[in-house]
């Protein structure tokens, strides 16, 4: 697998990781075989840093250092919430024009941690087609933005909620997950990374990176008549340095 490279310099690389691709080895995924870390190494022939997490079941943006210098200053600047994510997920349900979720999770540690989300909805579509007690299926395109950077925060916080991200499991709606796989044939989870923001700890420059969403994000939002013009859903990708 050829990863697609979105920004390159000589401290840092991003990639747009394709969904079902882990970051790394892991025990929750004994079966996996491909990692994006060994993948990038391969590809550009170096020795790569993951800066940051995604799950194996998002796709975007993802920023690897060069260096454990690069990693340590990238390091920092997640920790003091420096760097801002952007991520769009289509979910179930009508949402709230605008909505912050200030919502404590427990992680796999049993440990308590506060997490905040924030989010406006780009477009909502009602479809004819039934579902449980509803006549019809209502669906939103989401723009999130998470302050905080918490296993699984946007799933568990849209769930919270009760508008569960599409095609994620364990945190989303098993019934409607079953619906797209019938009609659709879709068993992505619609969670896309979308843009990246922090600035350059070596130029002080401000970097943006943004990852168009997968043709598979983009057929989902066809089929849900979600319209929508931002850069993000189109083919190919962009960087910004």
């Amino acid at each position: 697998m050829k990863l697609d490279i979105l920004y390159q310099d000589e401290h840092f690389v991003a990639i747009n990781k394709p969904h079902g691709l882990l970051v790394h080895r892991s025990a929750y995924a004994a079966d996996a075989r491909e990692f994006a870390v060994q993948l990038l190494r391969d590809q550009i022939q170096q020795r790569v840093y993951p800066c940051h997490r995604l799950d194996r079941k998002t796709s975007g943006v993802l920023l690897f250092a060069l260096s454990s210098e690069a990693n340590s200053a990238m390091q920092r600047q997640f920790a003091e919430n420096k760097v801002k994510k952007i991520y769009y997920a289509i979910v179930r349900g009508h949402t709230q024009e605008k909505c912050t979720i200030d919502y404590a999770l427990t992680n796999d540690k049993n440990k308590v941690q506060e997490a905040c989300t924030h989010f406006i909805t780009i477009v909502k579509s009602e479809l004819p087609i039934p579902f449980g007690k509803f006549e019809t299926s209502r669906y939103s395109l989401v723009e999130l933005q998470p302050e905080t950077g918490r296993m699984h925060q946007l799933r568990k916080h849209m769930a919270h909620i009760f508008h569960p991200i599409i095609g994620d499991r364990p945190h989303g709606c098993n019934k409607q997950n079953r619906l797209f796989k019938e009609k659709w044939q879709m068993t992505t989870m619609m969670l896309h990374a979308a843009q990246i923001v922090f600035t350059h700890p070596f130029t002080q420059n401000p970097i943006t990176i943004h990852a168009n969403a997968s043709d598979e994000f983009i057929r989902t939002m066809q089929n849900l008549q979600l319209h929508c013009n931002k850069k993000y859903f189109t083919q190919g990708s962009s960087q910004r340095p």
